[in-house]
């Protein structure tokens, strides 16, 4: 019997001839989009491909082109004799296009390094229902939240694949079995103090950081750590100074605090402190604090200089202001030796030092820590229980153990030899692939390569084509608080094998020559 497709599928599946976007193209997004939405459900039977080309008015082929796509990637199952079939267990059922509606307030949640929030742009245009249909597929970008992001070009994703397993579930199942009493009660809000220790002498040998165990608090990630900076040091009002362009979740983070975020340009040093300075020289009151990313800079890969580093604490101490140092990704540099943290140079103690395990370990480990003067100290623990009591315990002292027996170390050391070939592999597909699509800004250190595109090309709108072709990406322009905005991609390499990555810049030059 002949299953028509519906109305409702018909309004979801708009072919234009017009357009640039190949008919089977057209058909899988559609497709996939409604899947994703849920308005076509798992188990679900779909037309047949003659009976949905027949509706659609197009030939078969580029219907069973889609179906085929779809078919690969898991979407959708043929049973002989039956039919075909929304699956049953869906690839990444857990994206969800955020629906752009005009009159919708922005979100507020706070983007991390790796999901940006992307501006709603509005275009006024009587063009058809099937215009309005593409543009809406474009803005309502998916994010994936759930499945962790395991994609090519996902930014500050480590190498999941390469961590020790076997030798972490050995470390937590001891800890678990024989959990002390005092360690299933309630908890120091500045973590467990073998931890902290371990981080201290860690933080001492391989970033330069001048710290004591007394000085590290335990937190749920940096961005938890980030929100704590801006309860202690930020009151409504103050302003806070920030990199331009710079990481979106410090300035949410500063701001859920009421600071007025002064953005100042980053140049191939580091942070402008020239600027800084006239800036605080014109204004009254001055700026309160600085975030910065000095070691890595975040988005564009520079490293501060030493002269530079000197002069923004030099400029902290004449103006009491605070300098929050962000060191992400440090661990990870290709070009030279790591560089030292800004804090171990600082010996007026302005600098409060945030560092994670998220980008050395796993991210669902959640344990971020900040290293705080000892003048703030106790500021900062009451902040932090106030905030959420205390970290969990379990994690932290599996962690402790994996620090101090000489686990993390090795880590580090066999993860810098595999995202060396991670990053050559993305590299060479990079000049392979999209040598005239775009240009190279900074690989030397981190997780992701830095690039740049034509800045009459939306960024935005090349991250939305490269989500719809299973690539995650993040977008450079929205990284700018000024509207003066550069377009590029920023393109993670640490998640994927180089089998992956170099498959992921074939598409990824589909996608720009689409754009």
């Amino acid at each position: 019997m002949r299953t028509a497709a519906s109305p409702q599928l018909l309004a979801l599946l708009p072919i234009d001839r017009t357009a640039r976007v190949p008919l089977h193209r057209q058909v899988y997004d559609g497709l996939r989009r409604a899947i994703l939405e849920g308005q076509l459900r798992p188990g679900q039977r779909v037309p047949s491909t003659r009976e949905l080309a027949s509706d659609l008015g197009v030939s078969r082929l580029p219907v069973l082109t889609a179906y085929e796509q779809l078919r690969h990637e898991g979407y959708i199952d043929g049973r002989i004799g039956s039919g075909t079939y929304i699956s049953a267990a869906l690839p990444d059922d857990a994206l969800r296009p955020v629906r752009v509606a005009a009159s919708a307030p922005r979100s507020m949640s706070v983007p991390s390094r790796s999901t940006p929030t992307w501006p709603a742009r509005s275009r006024a245009s009587s063009s058809s229902r099937a215009a309005v249909q593409r543009r809406v597929s474009l803005r309502a970008v998916p994010r994936p939240r759930n499945d962790g992001g395991l994609r090519p070009f996902r930014v500050s994703l480590p190498a999941l694949d390469a961590f020790p397993h076997a030798l972490w579930a050995r470390l937590v199942a001891r800890h678990a079995h024989r959990l002390p009493l005092m360690h299933m009660a309630y908890g120091d809000p500045a973590g467990v103090g073998v931890l902290r220790a371990a981080i201290a002498e860690h933080l001492r040998g391989a970033r330069g950081v001048r710290c004591e165990a007394e000085q590290v608090l335990i937190t749920s990630g940096s961005q938890a750590a980030l929100r704590l900076c801006a309860a202690v040091l930020v009151a409504r009002g103050d302003r806070v100074a920030v990199e331009e362009p710079g990481y979106l979740g410090a300035r949410v983070a500063l701001r859920t605090a009421g600071a007025e975020l002064v953005p100042v340009p980053v140049d191939d040093e580091g942070i402008d402190v020239t600027v800084l300075g006239a800036w605080s020289r014109r204004r009254r009151p001055s700026v309160r604090a600085v975030y910065v990313t000095p070691s890595h800079q975040y988005p564009l890969g520079i490293a501060m200089s030493a002269a530079r580093r000197l002069a923004l604490l030099e400029w902290a101490v004449r103006h009491e202001a605070w300098v929050l140092e962000d060191d992400y990704d440090s661990e990870y540099r290709y070009v030279s030796r790591p560089l030292a943290a800004l804090q171990g140079m600082d010996v007026h103690e302005r600098v409060i030092y945030i560092g994670t395990f998220s980008k050395v370990l796993f991210p669902a480990l959640r344990v971020g820590y900040l290293v705080v003067p000892s003048a703030l100290r106790d500021r900062f623990v009451e902040a932090r229980e106030a905030l959420d009591l205390f970290s969990p315990t379990l994690y932290q002292l599996a962690l402790a153990d994996f620090l101090r027996d000489g686990h993390f170390a090795r880590h580090l050391r066999r993860m810098r030899a595999v995202y060396l070939r991670r990053r050559e592999a993305l590299l060479n597909g990079l000049a392979r692939h999209c040598d005239a699509l775009l240009t190279v800004l900074n690989a030397d250190a981190g997780l992701h390569v830095s690039t740049l595109l034509r800045d009459d090309i939306d960024d935005t709108r090349v991250v939305a084509r490269m989500a719809s072709r299973g690539l995650t990406a993040t977008a450079l322009s929205p990284c700018y608080a000024t509207r003066v905005r550069r377009s590029g991609l920023l393109l993670g390499f640490g998640g994927s094998d180089e089998r992956a990555i170099a498959g992921a810049t074939r598409v990824l030059r589909d996608v720009l020559r689409e754009s």
